[in-house]
C-alpha cells in the first residue's frame, strides 16, 4: 500500500474530475471507492447523501484520491504534480518523451491557465506549468536521462505566502518524522537561490527533492510573492499501520490546533495532512463509524470501531 497519498478536494464533481484525468492519461485507473452514508450527515453534507465520498485515481503507479465535498476549499499551485518525462521511460527516445509531454500539456491546458509557458529553460529543454480546468496544477518537464532516476509523477510543494522561506526547515522535519517512525527517508538535491529573488533570500530553496519511504517529492520556496498558500484543497494522507503510528505522526506533525479535525492537521508550514488507519475503508464500514468520526480530532481506531479506547 502507498504510504502517502495526495488528496484533491473537489466541489461535488470528483467523478467528473477522475474521468477527465483518465482521458489525459490513457493508462490511468479511476473508480468510486466510498460513498457518503444515507443518514447521520451534518446539515451541510445532506446534499451529498449516498453520493461518492472518495474517487481513487492511479496515474503511472501513483495513487491519488479525489475527495467529493463542497466549495469550502479548492486546489491552488502551492501543491502541484510534477510530471517527469524522462526519455528512459519512453524507449530512451527524447522525441517520444517530448511528443507525449506536448500531448499531455495540450489536454491539461484546455480551459486551463498557463502559469509558466511551455518552452526551454536553463534547467530543462522543455518545461511548462499549467493549472487545469479544475484548479489542479501540473509541472511538465523533459528530464535529462543522465540524471538520477525519478518516478513519472512527483507531488511538488511550493512554500509561499505565510509559508515563505520554510521549505528547508519543513522538509528536514518531514524526513526526521518519517525516520523516527521506522520509514527510510532522505534528502536528494537541494539548491539555494544564488542571490535574493523577490521574497526569496540566499537561505531559501530554489529547488529540492526528497524521499519518504519509496516516494519522491519536490519542494521549493517561491521566488515571487504569491496570493495563496497551503490549504485543505490539496493534502497528503498518511496510511498508518496502527494506533501507535497514528499517535506518532499526529504528535510530530500537528502545529495548528484549530486545524485539527477528523484526522486532518496542519503542519508548521500550514500544509494539510490526513493521518488515518491504513484499513480506513474497512473500519468505516462499522455501523455508526461515520457519526463517531465527525467529532474527533485525532482518529482513535478503537473508538471508530465502536469499542472503548481503553
Amino acid at each position: 500500500m502507498q504510504k502517502i497519498v495526495p488528496n484533491i478536494w473537489c466541489n461535488g464533481n470528483a467523478e467528473e474530475v477522475g474521468d477527465f484525468y483518465a482521458s489525459v492519461f490513457p493508462t490511468a485507473q479511476v473508480a468510486v471507492e466510498s460513498r457518503y452514508p444515507e443518514e447521520g450527515l451534518l446539515d451541510f453534507q445532506q446534499p451529498l447523501a449516498g453520493q461518492p465520498l472518495t474517487v481513487g485515481l492511479n496515474i503511472a503507479g501513483t495513487r491519488i484520491v479525489l475527495i467529493n465535498a463542497g466549495d469550502e476549499f479548492a486546489p491552488n499551485p502551492s501543491v502541484s504534480f510534477m510530471l517527469n518525462f524522462d526519455p528512459l521511460l519512453f524507449d530512451a527516445r527524447e522525441s517520444a518523451a517530448r511528443a507525449r509531454l506536448d500531448e499531455v500539456w495540450a489536454a491539461l491546458n484546455a480551459e486551463g491557465s498557463i502559469l509558466m509557458p511551455l518552452q526551454e529553460y536553463p534547467f530543462s529543454r522543455r518545461y511548462g506549468w499549467v493549472q487545469d480546468r479544475f484548479g489542479v496544477s501540473w509541472q511538465l518537464m523533459l528530464s535529462d536521462p543522465a540524471g538520477d532516476p525519478r518516478p513519472f509523477l512527483l507531488p511538488s510543494l511550493l512554500y509561499c505566502g505565510p509559508a515563505q522561506g520554510l521549505a528547508a526547515r519543513a522538509v528536514d522535519h518531514y524526513i526526521e518524522v518519517f525516520k523516527e517512525a521506522g520509514t527510510e527517508a532522505e534528502l536528494g538535491m537541494r539548491v539555494r537561490y544564488p542571490e535574493p529573488d523577490g521574497p526569496a533570500t540566499t537561505d531559501s530553496v530554489m529547488f529540492s527533492d526528497f524521499r519518504l519511504g519509496d516516494q519522491w517529492f519536490t519542494a521549493m520556496d517561491s521566488g515571487i510573492a504569491q496570493p495563496f498558500s497551503f490549504t485543505c484543497g490539496m493534502s497528503l494522507e498518511v496510511n498508518c499501520a496502527d494506533q501507535t503510528e497514528i499517535d506518532h505522526f499526529w504528535d510530530r506533525l500537528s502545529a495548528v490546533p484549530e486545524a485539527e479535525q477528523c484526522g486532518w492537521l496542519a503542519d508548521l508550514a500550514g500544509l494539510s495532512w490526513q493521518i488515518v488507519p491504513a484499513r480506513m475503508g474497512e473500519i468505516m464500514q462499522a455501523p455508526g463509524a461515520f457519526d463517531r468520526m465527525m467529532p474527533m480530532k485525532k482518529l482513535v481506531i478503537a473508538e471508530l470501531e465502536g469499542a472503548s479506547a481503553d
